[in-house]
């Protein structure tokens, strides 16, 4: 599969499909250590979009 298609594919996973994507890729690159923080504070950026998407499907109607 080439680089193109993986990213046109991207928009149809579900969003922790997309962060076990994002965790892999900075494993792989050759900086991992430096590139540990930038991982980080992706997962508590992940963790507060998982907050925000509770608190707004619970406020909806059903």
């Amino acid at each position: 599969m080439s680089a193109t298609e993986i990213l046109k594919e991207l928009p149809n996973l579900k969003h922790e499909e997309r962060r076990a994507i994002a965790r892999r890729v900075f494993e792989l690159e050759q900086e991992h250590g430096e590139l540990e923080w930038a991982a980080q504070a992706a997962d508590l950026a992940f963790q507060e979009l998982d907050k925000q998407e509770e608190l707004d499907a619970s406020s909806k109607p059903r």
